[in-house]
């Protein structure tokens, strides 16, 4: 691969994921604050992230690897994401907000992909090349956390309380236009599919790796793969809105600890994996979560803070050990002929509708916990989610077998 083409690919990567970590993270402190959203709209509005993993499938299955070169459809997606996130900036109320948010997530989860097609069709070695490409992403999206902490300051209190989080939307706006155009300029990425070839359910949504329920183990991984995203969907709904109630300076600067700290454990991961085996590294990752919710549920923005910055530097871990080596998992089960369709199916299970019932519970469980006008019971909210990891540890626990999977990078 040219360098100039991994210049390319690289900034591709840091857009992408900028344009996500830009916005995704404040929301629900913006809804809060600028549209007064109940816990259940704030859990509706990032429930279109499911929606948009759901749907992309389609999208993916019936364009993009039929008709249309993969980077085109990403400038398209991306340019109709820029209008739609220059509108959610303008909105004032959640229900004008909510359609424009579904359909960005629905233009947006599909590039995810797209990206990694654009990136994989210039490689000749993935397992080397890819990491050094997709590293700008997590870039990015800290880079976007630190730039509305320490260049803009759209997160201090005073600017929260002046709305000055809708700004969010506009410099994601701006990004995205510009990763639009950039898009056409990327290297050409054909169709990979017979466009004459009917393309059915079962192969656009991975049906076909149902099959690898036979096997007890994969069964077991898979429920509580879709189980974990329920604890998952808490962080990402409620992260910013708990540390600007607690008024945590910089908050979302505080908040891309967790992807700073992903790039640590990613590192990490292979020793883990070849030390301890599949079953423990998971094991690991479970017990994670559970202490990140438990710091915190007693940990606060005064002397106890040291709590709350180890619950979020715990992220790589939740992330990393459970998810990543969840991936490899389902690599070495499946095999060459159903790998693309059984990691479909996890994604669908996981990003779709694990997290779309996640974002649900997790709704319902902060507007049970309102103690006064725009104050939380935090610490019950928090244990609601410890408990339910403790229980998905046991059950993963006592009916996964051990089995040796190897770690391949």
């Amino acid at each position: 691969m040219k360098k100039s083409i991994q210049y390319q690919l690289s900034f591709m990567m840091f857009l992408e994921f900028f344009i996500w970590g830009g916005w995704f993270v404040t929301m629900g402190t913006f809804l809060g604050n600028n549209l007064g959203a109940t816990g259940a709209e704030t859990g509706m509005a990032y429930s279109t992230q499911s929606w948009g993993a759901i749907i992309a499938p389609f999208i993916i299955g019936l364009i993009a690897d039929r008709y249309i070169n993969a980077e085109k459809i990403l400038a398209i997606l991306h340019l109709i994401g820029a209008a739609l996130m220059y509108l959610m900036a303008q909105a004032t109320e959640f229900a004008v907000f909510y359609p424009y948010v579904l359909g960005y997530m629905i233009a947006y989860m599909p590039t995810l992909a797209l990206v990694n097609s654009v990136s994989f069709n210039q490689m000749k070695d993935p397992a080397k090349q890819f990491p050094m490409v997709r590293v700008w992403g997590t870039i990015g999206w800290i880079i976007a956390g630190l730039a509305i902490s320490f260049v803009f300051k759209w997160d201090s209190e005073a600017n929260i309380a002046a709305g000055m989080l809708s700004n969010t939307f506009l410099m994601v706006a701006i990004a995205s236009a510009i990763l639009g155009v950039f898009s056409f300029s990327l290297p050409k990425t054909p169709p990979s599919a017979n466009k004459d070839e009917k393309a059915s359910l079962s192969d656009i949504l991975g049906l076909e790796a149902l099959k690898l329920f036979k096997d007890k183990n994969f069964f077991v991984f898979f429920i509580s793969s879709f189980l974990i995203c329920i604890p998952l969907a808490f962080y990402y709904q409620n992260i910013s809105l708990f540390l600007t109630e607690y008024k945590v300076d910089n908050s979302t600067a505080w908040a891309s600890l967790g992807q700073i700290s992903e790039v640590a454990f990613m590192l990490l991961l292979p020793f883990f994996f070849k030390k301890y085996g599949f079953k423990k590294t998971v094991l690991f990752g479970m017990l994670a979560w559970v202490i990140r919710y438990l710091l915190f549920a007693y940990g606060n923005s005064g002397d106890l803070f040291f709590m709350l910055i180890i619950g979020i530097a715990l992220h790589g871990i939740c992330y990393d050990f459970f998810f990543v080596s969840g991936q490899i998992y389902t690599d070495s089960k499946a095999g060459d002929k159903i790998k693309s369709a059984a990691q479909g199916l996890i994604t669908l299970a996981t990003y779709g509708v694990g997290m779309l019932v996640g974002f649900w519970v997790a709704g319902k469980i902060v507007d049970q916990n309102i103690i006064a006008d725009g104050v939380h019971g935090w610490q019950n909210i928090w244990m609601f989610p410890a408990i339910f990891a403790v229980v998905v540890m046991l059950i993963f626990g006592f009916l996964f077998k051990n089995e040796k999977v190897e770690y391949k990078s």
